[in-house]
């Protein structure tokens, strides 16, 4: 069910929100296929093992990539250093889709947190 909360989420937006959410939609799944995708806080996220690794949200000016974790981006922060961001929230233009290396990143960070190994490295 979620798949299709997610599909009706972004065929709600006007693009370029809606192509560049979905081209990393499309990255996140690529990347770790075996999450599911749900709907968590109101906004698409990828869960495996029941823990939340990864969500993304539209907003009026810009759109956020979600760790859902709080130290994720504090330790990528010369990564992201040209984008905005707090602990939790990572923003980005509309226009401009995040690298796939960098949501390799974030996803990897957060799965060895999540799961407290190594073994997610890519």
């Amino acid at each position: 069910m979620s798949s299709a909360e997610i599909d009706a989420y972004l065929a709600g937006l006007a693009d370029p929100q809606r192509s560049t959410l979905q081209d990393l939609r499309q990255t996140i799944v690529s990347i770790i296929p075996e999450a599911e995708e749900v709907i968590s806080y109101g906004m698409p996220a990828f869960r495996i093992q029941e823990r939340v690794v990864a969500g993304f949200a539209a907003y009026k000016k810009h759109l956020s990539y979600f760790p859902h974790s709080g130290s994720v981006l504090p330790a990528l922060k010369k990564d992201i250093k040209r984008y905005t961001w707090s602990k939790g929230t990572l923003r980005f233009a509309p226009d401009t889709p995040l690298p796939r290396s960098l949501v390799e990143k974030l996803i990897a960070v957060r799965l060895d947190e999540a799961f407290d190994t190594k073994l997610h490295k890519r």
